[in-house]
């Protein structure tokens, strides 16, 4: 009973900890995730790898563990559409572990989505579990893949940790569509389809983060 009530607080500790943000918030941090992805040394995504991408998903994981471990995350994913980026779709995943972890870690992920099929998995109103519903791989970085990238996998999976555990991975992890921030986002009711479809126009306070995308 004690150890069940020990990961019920750890993981409610993480989620309430990723959920305590406003959604505009949300978008601003991935703004400066991609940003921070494009600018790392050596290890920076590809012009090539962004510029073709059909979509992008972008996600921030806290994991906190003592004994056991929670994991908690909000990000957005937006698509390509006939008339450039999406507005942002809002996403979260959350989860617990065991063994024995003590410790705390922040962890930017993106996700390129390289094919229709991927897009497709993140525009259901229910869940996407990396790695299932399309084939994923880490995807190649630095200057030297700048050229003749093909895509081998439906998504590149990237992520840049900091904290005390040694690494967290999300395959296999199930990230969900977050109605209730998409409608308080866009004022209304609306679909995770429709967003990443372009049906639905993006609203005016996300075009600094559809500039940083770029095009």
């Amino acid at each position: 009973m004690k150890h069940s009530a020990l990961v019920l607080f750890i993981c409610t500790l993480a989620l309430a900890t990723a959920a305590a943000m406003t959604e505009q918030e949300v978008v601003n941090q991935s703004a400066g995730i991609i940003r921070d992805f494009r600018h790392m040394p050596e290890q920076s995504i590809p012009a090539t790898v962004l510029s073709e991408a059909r979509g992008l998903a972008i996600i921030r994981v806290l994991k906190v563990g003592f004994g056991v471990s929670g994991k908690g995350g909000q990000g957005v994913v937006v698509a390509r559409t006939g008339h450039g980026w999406s507005g942002p779709s809002f996403i979260g995943t959350g989860g617990a572990g065991f063994g024995f972890q003590i410790g705390a870690q922040v962890t930017d992920f993106v996700f390129v989505l390289n094919n229709s099929d991927a897009v497709r998995a993140f525009s259901h109103e229910g869940n996407v579990t990396i790695g299932a519903e399309a084939s994923a791989a880490a995807g190649p970085v630095g200057r030297d893949a700048q050229a003749g990238v093909t895509p081998v996998a439906a998504i590149y999976t990237y992520s840049r940790s900091k904290g005390l555990f040694a690494g967290v991975s999300l395959e296999g992890a199930v990230i969900a569509t977050q109605k209730d921030a998409n409608r308080r986002y866009y004022g209304r009711p609306v679909s995770a389809r429709s967003i990443l479809s372009g049906r639905v126009s993006p609203p005016a306070r996300a075009s600094h983060f559809l500039s940083v995308l770029g095009r």
